[in-house]
């Protein structure tokens, strides 16, 4: 399993206020933290940069930076411990390359099952459509 590291250079943090609920507190104190990472310009290699920006749903902007926000804890260091946990988190997604589906036939007895179970079931339902006459 190869493990892949981001250079601090590369990621760029920022201690920002943290929305919701706080009191006074929250309006004096930036603890939470937003993570800028720009998946184009990092030192990953290509194939894992290349799947992430063609990843569906994967949270870049159109420029291909990754904005991470932690604001989960009260302290501004765990928010940061947090924010680089994301972001190994979303990294280890797109890592490896997705096995390549092989195309497969059904085998003659499945298909010779589904087919006979298709044809008990009509059966038994014109028998029901000859009741009711």
């Amino acid at each position: 399993m190869r493990r892949l590291h981001i250079p601090d250079s590369e990621v760029e943090l920022t201690a920002i206020r943290a929305q919701g609920p706080g009191g006074q507190n929250v309006n004096k104190v930036s603890s939470a933290i937003q993570l800028r990472f720009d998946v184009r310009a990092s030192s990953l290699p290509e194939d894992i940069k290349t799947r992430w920006l063609q990843a569906p749903g994967n949270q870049l902007t159109a420029d291909g930076v990754l904005i991470l926000k932690a604001q989960r804890y009260r302290t501004q260091e765990a928010n940061r411990q947090d924010a680089w946990a994301r972001l190994y988190q979303l990294l280890a997604r797109y890592e490896w390359a997705p096995k390549v589906r092989k195309a497969t036939r059904p085998t003659k007895a499945s298909v010779q099952r589904r087919l006979q179970g298709k044809a008990r079931q009509s059966l038994l339902k014109a028998s029901r459509r000859q009741r009711e006459m």
